[in-house]
């Protein structure tokens, strides 16, 4: 078997930024896909959410294990999210989106990586805003308000496969702010593996899944996931936080200036 060594170089880049920061995954890959691999938007979008799926696995398997998963939250936003996802995945395919609405995919990737470099700027305001909003948020409306989220997601990560990880734990910040934040991110992977993969599933049944790359780049993000983790202890949060940001920016530039 013949391996494209840039395309595992490039999972490991990418794995890296992961296990640094926490989040970047599908927000990196995606614009990744386009501009060095040169695939097809929609292919580009449906190879990166198994590429998510599969590299949160052991994650969220972490998480459960030292009981960091909220399933009552997790479970709320897969209401909103697996239904929207597979909805938006009918529509792409009767609408013939991933064949003719190239342009479509490439607003939603945009938008949808202007919103998370947003919500990782400014993580540290996210809890006084949820605080603030404690008081419209109430117990009988929140559960509501967790599905509506979750549909939101879905839709999102269904058409750009950005937005499961950053924008998610902003949500759930928002709506529970006062949940420990390691059942916060634990609750948001746990949640983004399943709607990664139906929505990754939705992709493959359309033919947008580059199969032999997506192995590379597993192969290359594993080991550097992990290295990256360890790194976190050395490196400041901001400066990591920041950097992360910035090649946000300049990939959310690069994907609009397609459109």
């Amino acid at each position: 078997m013949h391996f494209d060594w840039t395309a595992v170089a490039a999972g490991a880049g990418v794995g890296l930024i992961v296990g640094l920061t926490g989040v970047g995954g599908g927000s990196l890959m995606t614009p990744l896909l386009i501009s060095v691999f040169h695939l097809d938007k929609a292919v580009a979008i449906g190879t990166d959410l198994w590429f998510a799926g599969l590299t949160k696995v052991s994650g969220s398997v972490a998480h459960h294990r030292e009981g960091h998963v909220d399933y009552h939250v997790t479970k709320k936003l897969l209401t909103g999210s697996i239904p929207a996802s597979i909805l938006t995945m009918l529509y792409m395919h009767f609408a013939g989106i991933s064949k003719n609405g190239q342009n479509t995919l490439a607003f939603a990737l945009g938008v949808a990586l202007v919103l998370t470099a947003i919500t990782v700027a400014f993580r540290p305001v996210w809890y006084k805003v949820g605080i603030w909003l404690e008081r419209w948020i109430t117990r009988e409306n929140r559960p509501f308000l967790t599905i509506l989220c979750g549909a939101i997601l879905g839709v999102l990560v269904s058409l750009s496969s950005v937005g499961a990880g950053a924008l998610g734990v902003t949500m759930i910040l928002l709506l529970y702010p006062r949940l420990d934040m390691k059942r916060l991110i634990g609750s948001d992977i746990a949640h983004a593996v399943p709607l990664t993969i139906v929505a990754g599933i939705g992709h493959a049944s359309l033919g947008n899944v580059e199969w032999m790359l997506l192995i590379e780049l597993v192969i290359g993000s594993v080991p550097a996931i992990w290295v990256g983790a360890k790194l976190t202890k050395l490196l400041p949060e901001t400066i990591t936080r920041f950097a992360l940001c910035a090649c946000l920016l300049l990939a959310a530039n690069k994907v609009l200036k397609l459109v």
